[in-house]
């Protein structure tokens, strides 16, 4: 005799499913009468709502009262064949079970009830001109929210559960006819081979799922905007969701993805285009200025225009300590002064900010610790490092800049030379999900050069824009609206 038919001689059921859920105070185990039988129900009420279970209830009895064919089969209702694991998967998901002891099936009732914020506007992704809707911790709205913007068949959606102890459900979708299929079939067996027992947030699966995980470079791009997120499944790409999390993971994207911004192609061509080219150049200043600045002041100050060479002369000779000194202290401050920021409640982060940025920076240059030239350096470093409209290329150019300093204080202009070329091999060298990061460039393909820098008219598009080439496969035309 198994143990549910233990149960069942004991009239112990309702127990047995209270132990299977641990005595949980939000567990409801009852017992209903059903037609010719005593059912047995169980949900969590704070998962699920006691008016909808009972509203549900009432029709699928009168159904079965009625001897209706298929009684049990609705768009919200759904019969098994009764398991422990399965009973457990059902009632943690916040759907209803309902257990018939005489023929050993299960009814799982599938009306949900959790708490959702509404849509609204991502605080980290302010939108200029576009849709003003973000994404929420809703796989389904999330989802809705791409229906609303692709109303096509072939956007596939697919599901997978991760974390024996968390059981975690991570969506990932794509454009069936223009995703590569060994590109899809590369996500689902990374997903589908992550073994660990706990999965709670969308950064553990970009460790999963990144091919250099100890790269300072992204492989993956993170947005909380669904228009975003249409874009770049129009271009072949697959997006990641994963459960109470309000960002998407997009992949395969280039180094060129996280320049651009979706207010460029809602905006004018020239416009668009010059604010592309102006975020890459803040790649460049951001990485390379403070470096800049203490090569030439440790090393080649004979590059500079006399008057030029003389006022930073002046502005350096009571310094104490030799420049990287200088740029470590100022660097790190406004690093502080960042990290304080976010960290502060809303209110007090702007106070904090001129209270540091203004008070302590302009006390420390009349102490003399650092020189006016060094916090201009700093300061238009941390400007434009906010230029890039990705937190996460944000923070690894805030990271690399410092090697960069550290080569130009003990070589000079050799130094940032050699780093810069030690970068472009490290980049040259990665990958995301098994495409070249610096494509177009590497491998070289000129013809792709015009959509990474530059904004083209809608109406001289005549193709799908694609981020890599494939074999040599030809791009998919699509026909002009």
């Amino acid at each position: 005799m198994n143990v549910l038919d233990e149960v069942k001689s004991n009239d112990s059921l309702i127990l047995y499913i209270q132990n299977l859920f641990h005595n949980s105070a939000d567990l409801i185990v009852r017992k209903i009468s059903w037609k010719d039988e005593v059912a047995t129900i169980c949900f969590f009420n704070t998962l699920t709502e006691s008016s909808d279970v009972n509203r549900q209830i009432e029709i699928l009895r009168h159904r079965s009262i009625a001897d209706l064919p298929n009684w049990e089969g609705t768009a919200a209702s759904s019969v098994v064949a009764f398991s422990a694991s399965k009973l457990i998967e059902s009632v943690t998901n916040g759907f209803v079970a309902v257990y018939f002891p005489s023929t050993n099936l299960l009814m799982i009732i599938t009306i949900p009830s959790f708490e959702v914020r509404s849509t609204s506007e991502p605080s980290n992704e302010l939108v200029i001109r576009g849709s003003h809707e973000g994404f929420v911790e809703d796989t389904s709205k999330n989802i809705s929210l791409i229906r609303k913007h692709l109303f096509i068949p072939n956007l596939v959606v697919k599901d997978v559960r991760l974390g024996k102890d968390t059981n975690t459900k991570v969506t990932y979708l794509y454009i069936d006819s223009i995703a590569e299929k060994d590109v899809v079939g590369d996500v689902k067996t990374r997903i589908e081979n992550i073994d660990t027992p706990k999965i709670y947030s969308i950064g553990q699966i970009e460790d999963y799922l990144e091919d250099s995980v100890w790269s300072p470079f992204p492989q993956f791009l993170n947005t909380e905007r669904p228009d975003r997120v249409v874009a770049n499944l129009l271009e072949g790409k697959i997006v990641i969701f994963t459960d109470q999390s309000p960002s998407a993971l997009i992949a395969p994207v280039t180094f060129f993805s996280f320049f651009e911004s979706p207010d460029d192609f809602n905006g004018r061509v020239l416009v668009g285009t010059f604010f592309r080219i102006l975020r890459m150049s803040s790649f460049l200043v951001a990485v390379f200025l403070p470096a800049f600045y203490i090569a030439v002041v440790g090393f080649h100050s004979e590059i500079l225009p006399f008057d030029i060479a003389r006022k930073v002369k002046i502005a350096v000779e009571f310094i104490p300590y030799r420049p990287i000194i200088e740029a470590l202290i100022v660097e790190i401050f406004i690093e502080i002064i960042r990290e304080a920021t976010i960290r502060l409640p809303a209110p007090i982060g702007p106070t904090i900010g001129i209270v540091g940025g203004l008070v302590i920076g302009d006390a420390i240059v009349n102490a003399g610790l650092v020189s006016n030239l060094m916090v201009v350096v700093v300061a238009m470093t941390a400007i434009s490092s906010f230029v890039v409209p990705s937190v996460e290329m944000n923070t690894t150019i805030r990271i690399i800049r410092f090697p960069f300093m550290l080569a130009a204080t003990f070589f000079g202009f050799f130094g940032i030379a050699i780093g810069t070329l030690i970068l472009f091999i490290h980049m040259m060298n990665r990958s995301s999900l098994n495409q070249p990061y610096l494509s177009p460039v590497v491998p070289f393909d000129p013809s792709r050069f015009k959509n990474v820098f530059f904004r083209i008219p809608y109406y001289k598009n005549h193709k799908q824009q694609q981020t890599f080439t494939h074999g040599g496969s030809k791009q998919k035309k699509v026909e002009k609206t």
